[in-house]
């Protein structure tokens, strides 16, 4: 059975090390190491619609012209755009979407074929049954 780190409302125990909090309302004083000093964000956001709203951009903005990069030793670094819509993509969800519709004309045939060689294949049982008992009545006259 796993130990309960925390209850919602009650005072956590003091044999824990660590506890992840969230600081709801700052009050009037600073508390040492944690409101006193302002550090910026490490990383930008990775995902495209996030760096639409960091920078207000448009739909028809670069999105890649905004990406935050920062400095390493040598060069800068920028994370690879997320949910970015390049003509790649377009491209294969049409190709994706015609490989549906092809599938869906082909099952709609293949479907019509059947349906036509059953009723075929009914006539002929219904025939063969029909001969055979016309022979049997001939026979039992």
């Amino acid at each position: 059975c796993r130990k309960r780190k925390s209850v919602r409302g009650c005072v956590v125990g003091p044999d824990l090390a660590v506890m992840h909090l969230v600081v709801a309302k700052k009050g009037e004083g600073e508390i040492p190491g944690l409101t006193d000093d302002q550090r910026p964000r490490r990383l930008g956001p990775k995902r495209a619609s996030h760096i639409r709203k960091l920078f207000g951009l448009e739909k028809q903005d670069d999105v890649r012209k905004f990406v935050v990069r920062r400095e390493t030793a040598k060069k800068k670094k920028a994370p690879k755009i997320q949910r970015l819509v390049t003509p790649a993509m377009l491209q294969r969800k049409r190709y994706y979407r015609s490989q549906v519709r092809k599938r869906m004309v082909l099952g709609k045939k293949l479907k019509e074929e059947y349906t036509k060689r059953l009723s075929e294949f009914r006539q002929e049982q219904k025939e063969a049954r029909a001969a055979e008992v016309a022979k049997k009545k001939r026979d039992t006259k």
